[in-house]
């Protein structure tokens, strides 16, 4: 049955700006399927063999996370990690895959140097829609922070500013009530701890893209903000909210 319906859904075919094609390669970005596929190739592509045939021969300690097509390689040994990085496309080639020429590279993340040093500052790198990067915490430790990778927070404010235009002359209340979900199902994802800020930005985001459209409704109902944070009032939008926090139980 599942074969069938993986068959059913390569079949199908892709929309894309209004037409249809077929492609004889991959799976379409965001289709129900490409996660299902991307498991059943890497589990024997990526992490059988980093299991058995990398982690043996690495001097130091490595290990990876994966979720879908996305991973990240961790070693301790900058050597470790020159060595499978050479041999990691024709691993993937071998099965008919290629690495994405854009995200696979080498990312030095090692914890900055303590009293301020002239060391080589670490790098970022981005995993699952978060940036993952060193900060000092609040009690002046060196911790790994993740916050909304600039990418995917640009792409959702672009998300809401098209809905908002496509919709702008629905009833006031109608588009509260989707903007109200989407805002929740951004929180949703993307509320962890130390990523509150970003959450903050993007409802500020979304308040201004929402006012410029109510705005464009028509020439006589302008939307000034005088006029727009008394809208707010009645019908407020969400605050930003941690979801997912480290610190409840």
């Amino acid at each position: 049955m599942l074969r069938r319906a993986i068959g059913k859904w390569l079949r199908a075919g892709v929309l894309e700006d209004g037409s249809i094609s077929y492609p004889d390669t991959g799976t379409p970005q965001g289709g129900v399927m490409s996660p299902i596929l991307a498991n059943v190739y890497l589990h024997e592509v990526i992490d059988v063999w980093f299991e058995t045939v990398v982690k043996p021969r690495m001097r130091e300690r490595a290990f990876m996370v994966r979720y879908a097509d996305d991973a990240v390689l961790v070693f301790a040994s900058e050597t470790d990690a020159h060595r499978v990085l050479r041999v990691l496309s024709k691993r993937f080639e071998k099965y008919g895959l290629k690495l994405h020429p854009e995200k696979t590279r080498l990312v030095e993340f090692r914890r900055p140097p303590s009293g301020g040093g002239t060391g080589r500052q670490p790098g970022t790198f981005d995993l699952l829609g978060f940036t993952h990067f060193w900060t000092k915490s609040r009690k002046g430790r060196w911790v790994v922070k993740r916050k909304t990778a600039a990418t995917r927070f640009r792409g959702a404010v672009r998300r809401v500013a098209e809905w908002c235009r496509r919709y702008r002359h629905q009833p006031i209340k109608a588009q509260h009530a989707a903007l109200r979900r989407k805002l929740l199902g951004h929180y949703a994802y993307y509320g962890i701890t130390g990523n509150a800020r970003a959450l903050v930005c993007f409802l500020h985001a979304v308040e201004r893209v929402w006012r410029k459209w109510l705005d464009r409704r028509s020439q006589r109902a302008r939307m000034n903000w005088d006029k727009y944070r008394r809208l707010l009032q009645r019908y407020p939008l969400p605050p930003a909210r941690v979801v997912h926090s480290i610190y409840a139980r």
